[in-house]
């Protein structure tokens, strides 16, 4: 079993950024966030739905700060990878934490392991403890009702889990929140890495909001550092564009890949240079290929790759 407890010096910056991701303008959040205070005082189970990206481990850490367990340990447990032996109910065992311990992605779990995690809810309960020792929350990105309407899940232990269902908003239902969560993740990145926190463009903070983010918020954080990571935003744009346009039409709910958008910037910014090379000796390739100190071959390779198209003198 994979658990990630949330570290004692984490505290503070995880708050500060619990405060950005929820404090935002859209009535959809504020919705959320109202039911986050009253649920951080009870101990009913929770279950949380939302697309991946859309901040469950968040909102789950969010629960656990403002309750009475807040002094004990919040721990994670990854369901894909969970065996049926930790619900026995021997020490060490998630469900029986002092703190709160979240189930990620609950519709991963085995039916060997959903039979064990409804065991030792009900033994818990018979054994007179009133329950679990610490909060249970429980996420999923699959809608369980469908789940277990086909079977893939069992129902018994549904309703267990399940005593308040919060769904969370798609990121492209936030829309008045994506400038105020870009300035936040890009003025966190900076002091990460010690930079200035840069500026966006109008032209920047229109495609951000303009973009549909399959990914949700984990997307946008990427996209975010990216940008910091890469210094100057018109290099950092010509990649990142390219490659939010392309998870846009593509690859709904995959991560932007901070590896992926630096090549391409780099392509952008190495196109750059070739043109400028050429346009500073009339276009002559040998003589641009001596001022950018790579072989008259290279250069000839690298316009191959980029396309002759973009190269035709005017």
């Amino acid at each position: 079993m994979q658990t990630q407890p949330l570290a004692k010096h984490e505290s503070l910056a995880t708050v500060l950024e619990l405060e950005a991701f929820l404090d935002a303008a859209s009535p959809n959040m504020r919705a959320v966030e109202a039911v986050i205070r009253e649920l951080s005082q009870s101990e009913v189970p929770v279950l949380l739905f939302g697309e991946e990206g859309t901040g469950k481990r968040t909102i789950a850490r969010r629960i656990h700060e403002g309750s009475p367990h807040r002094g004990y340990e919040f721990s994670i447990v990854n369901c894909a990878k969970v065996g049926a032996e930790r619900f026995d109910g021997q020490p060490g065992s998630p469900l029986l934490c002092k703190g709160t311990v979240l189930f990620d992605e609950v519709a991963n779990l085995d039916f060997a392991c959903q039979s064990g995690f409804l065991n030792s809810l009900i033994r818990l309960e018979q054994d007179g403890r009133r329950g679990l020792p610490g909060r249970l929350i429980c996420g999923s990105a699959r809608d369980l009702e469908l789940e277990v309407r086909s079977g893939r899940f069992r129902e018994d232990l549904y309703y267990r889990i399940s005593g308040v269902c919060l769904r969370l908003p798609p990121l492209r239902q936030r829309k008045q929140d994506i400038l105020s969560l870009t300035t936040f993740f890009l003025s966190k990145f900076a002091a990460e890495f010690g930079c200035p926190t840069p500026v966006l463009s109008e032209d920047t903070r229109q495609l951000f909001y303009d973009y549909a983010w399959p990914g949700n918020i984990r997307e946008l954080r990427d996209a975010a550092r990216a940008i910091v990571v890469l210094g100057d935003e018109s290099v950092a744009m010509g990649g990142l564009r390219a490659v939010l346009m392309k998870s846009d039409r593509n690859r709904q709910g995959e991560r932007v890949s901070l590896k992926e958008a630096g090549r391409a910037a780099s392509r952008e910014t190495e196109k750059e240079l070739i043109l400028e090379a050429l346009a500073k000796t009339r276009w002559n390739r040998r003589r641009a290929a001596q001022e950018l100190k790579i072989s008259y071959k290279s250069l000839l390779y690298k316009l191959k790759q980029i396309g002759n198209s973009d190269f035709e003198a005017s």
